[in-house]
């Protein structure tokens, strides 16, 4: 068994309604992301392939184009601008095209935090 991965990264801005009032949540406030989209499974015996690596970068391409510079409060179908709605958006874009996709993951490395999507059904995380 085998793990493809491949990162893109992208700036949006955003809101956020909290239960902690912060002032700064509430106004609209940038990030820089990077994603990782992680694709499991055999290799394919006649191309030697878990995923053509042109089909998938093509799909994280679509997805970046539809974050990148964003106001993700406007991106259709997003909801709010979590770490945790990043990564389902991103997998609804990605897995169209790749059957095997087993995680995304959202990173903010500037504040540390991370977020990984393992997709419905998902059980086995390791």
């Amino acid at each position: 068994m085998f793990e493809i991965s491949k990162q893109f990264r992208f700036d949006a801005a955003h809101t956020l309604e909290r239960d902690i009032e912060r002032e700064s949540s509430r106004r609209i406030h940038g990030h820089s992301y990077r994603a990782e989209v992680t694709v499991r499974g055999r290799p394919d015996p006649i191309t030697g392939m878990v995923v053509d690596l042109g089909l998938l970068e093509s799909a994280l391409e679509a997805a970046r184009d539809g974050l990148d510079h964003r106001f993700l409060n406007e991106v259709s179908d997003l909801g709010p601008a979590t770490m945790e709605n990043l990564s389902v958006w991103i997998w609804r874009r990605v897995s169209p095209v790749c059957s095997g996709l087993a995680r995304v993951t959202v990173y903010r490395d500037s504040s540390g935090d991370v977020c990984s999507y393992f997709g419905p059904g998902e059980t086995n995380h390791g």
